[in-house]
């Protein structure tokens, strides 16, 4: 069991790490391969809407046909998308290559239900937080490599080394992970596929390009509103289908509807912190506020964040006797509206900043891992892989909905040199405090864990 958790927690690093090395570095990309601002976004854009289709659909694949198997072949995706963007000679080829890197998504929900299938009851929680850890981790953790990779061995080792790291992991999985005896019967709905797959491109396409046009943009109020009203026929769709993509029993059950609720709003705030934070302390001082930091720089002052939301995460599953996963979610909502009001009122100093990133790590850390184990204990075993995978795909869809609103509070006022105001700082993390007020009630809404399913936990 320690060689597959180690086989996953790899595929899962290496997954979550891609989702932020390359957003620090955009303007190198940008340099490298003569393209223009807004064609350059898309490297992060394309990863974000692949990442969201492939995630939900090929983790019902792997419930259906096995989950060693969809795992092997998602890292082979994986890696084929890697050595593509390695040696990508334009920037349309290294799109094309982070859609079929997002295929890596998959990696989420097959990792989370072969845990179920594989490990002991006794253990599982343990191993989910921990694999709910490295996740969180390595989304942060790219901010911090990026910079000192490409200023050492340039742009094109941000894909290099990850793909020696998956080719050495897919073999791994095929040697050493069992296959899961668990099937779903069933085919897979095409029709659901299409609109699901439909509206979540069209959603967080919408709210991308709210960034840029404005969220009044009749662009963007056209493709909000077209994604209203997929939603409502793919809900149409699954309802009335004998063979659901996503079962919408399950998506009813009390304590999976309050924990996607939380995961929305929780989303958000830790996204929008994740992606303003680095950009907050590169101002230059001369603006009033900033550090003028470099990427580098930047990246360390994230650290605090890092270590402690791995903490956290390491410890969610071993605690769930005497701290319980209701309780978890709710203490690390809280702490990430602390977080927020910190670094909305005292950051003046690095050390400040610092602080405030390591209690936002602290909260990251307790809700990832509570996030995972209240839905896959919530559900039946043949769809743990669905029902996580949406999970993950609806903190996917609050932190881009987070980051745009991040992005218009704090660029509503530019000062001298066109860069934003303090106050639009202040207000955007005063904003996402509330907001994590809000998930923090929301987590008080998931029914309470029975004792007898605490108890082996602790044992």
């Amino acid at each position: 069991m320690s060689r597959t958790l180690a086989v996953l927690a790899i595929g899962a690093g290496v997954f979550s790490l891609l989702q932020s090395l390359t957003a620090p570095v955009l303007p190198t990309i940008q340099q490298e391969l003569n393209t223009s601002q807004n064609t350059v976004t898309w490297v992060l854009t394309a990863y974000l809407l692949s990442a969201s289709v492939f995630t939900p659909v090929l983790g019902r694949v792997g419930d259906m046909v096995g989950k060693r198997r969809t795992l092997v072949a998602v890292m082979t995706a994986l890696a084929a998308g890697l050595f593509l963007a390695a040696i990508a000679p334009n920037i349309e080829v290294l799109i094309l290559a982070r859609v079929v890197q997002g295929a890596g998504g998959a990696l989420i929900p097959l990792a989370f239900g072969i845990i179920r299938d594989e490990f002991p009851r006794e253990r599982s929680a343990a191993a989910i937080g921990t694999l709910s850890a490295i996740f969180a981790v390595g989304s942060g953790l790219g901010v911090v490599l990026a910079g000192p990779v490409v200023s050492s061995l340039g742009m094109r080792w941000l894909f290099w080394l990850p793909l020696g790291i998956v080719l050495i992991a897919a073999f791994a999985a095929h040697r050493f992970v069992p296959e899961s005896p668990v099937r779903t019967p069933g085919r897979i709905n095409w029709v659901a596929t299409g609109l699901l797959s439909a509206w979540l491109v069209t959603l967080l396409l919408g709210v991308s390009q709210s960034t840029s046009l404005g969220w009044d943009s009749p662009t963007v109020l056209g493709l909000l509103g077209a994604a209203v009203v997929l939603i409502v026929a793919w809900i149409r769709v699954e309802v009335r289908s004998d063979n659901p993509l996503i079962d919408m029993r399950m998506m009813r059950l009390p304590a999976v509807w309050s924990t996607n609720t939380v995961a929305l709003l929780f989303g958000a705030a830790m996204f929008a912190a994740w992606a303003f934070i680095p950009q907050f302390v590169q101002t230059p001082a001369s603006q009033g506020y900033g550090f003028g930091a470099s990427v580098s720089q930047a990246g360390l002052l994230m650290l605090p964040m890092l270590v402690t939301m791995f903490i956290a995460g390491i410890l969610s599953g071993r605690i769930v006797a005497v701290f319980s996963f209701r309780a978890q979610l709710a203490v690390g909502s809280v702490l990430s509206a602390v977080a927020c009001t910190v670094l909305a009122f005292a950051h003046d100093r690095e050390w400040e900043v610092a602080a405030g990133s390591g209690l936002l790590g602290l909260g990251i850390g307790l809700a990832f891992a509570t996030m995972t184990n209240l839905v896959v204990q919530a559900v039946p075993v043949t769809q743990t892989g669905a029902a996580s995978g949406m999970n993950a795909n609806i903190r996917t869809v609050g932190g881009s909905i987070g980051a745009g609103v991040m992005s218009s509070l704090v660029t509503a006022q530019l000062g001298a040199g066109g860069l934003p105001l303090e106050s639009g700082y202040t207000t955007g993390f005063a904003t996402f405090a509330v907001i994590s007020v809000i998930a923090a009630g929301a987590a008080l809404l998931v029914p309470r864990e029975r004792r007898a399913e605490l108890r082996p936990a602790a044992a």
